[in-house]
């Protein structure tokens, strides 16, 4: 099938893949904090390596340090996935 003459694709953000060596805290709106390992990250939001799924659509915030840059992001949990040990999460970014 031929493209619609004038519809635009939507572009993903570019996602850069960290192999779980980035280690993050996941914090939740009750107070509690779950240690995680960031898979992937993109503008739009990453991919977390969890022990426990969290719930589809709750609001955390995401810290984490690349190089010497600390990071604390507000976000929300997408469809968790299951994985070999735990889960991988997706999130995305709300701000």
């Amino acid at each position: 099938m031929s493209a619609v003459p004038g519809a635009q694709k939507s572009r993903r953000g570019s996602r850069v893949k960290l192999g779980g060596s980035v280690l993050a805290v996941v914090l939740l709106e009750n107070g509690r904090q779950l240690r995680a390992r960031l898979n992937q990250l993109s503008v739009n939001g990453g991919l977390v390596s969890l022990e426990h799924p969290l719930d589809e659509g709750i609001k955390v915030t995401v810290l984490f340090h690349i190089g010497s840059t600390s990071f604390r992001c507000p976000g929300q949990m997408l469809f968790p996935m299951w994985a070999t040990q735990g889960c991988l999460q997706p999130f995305r970014f709300v701000e």
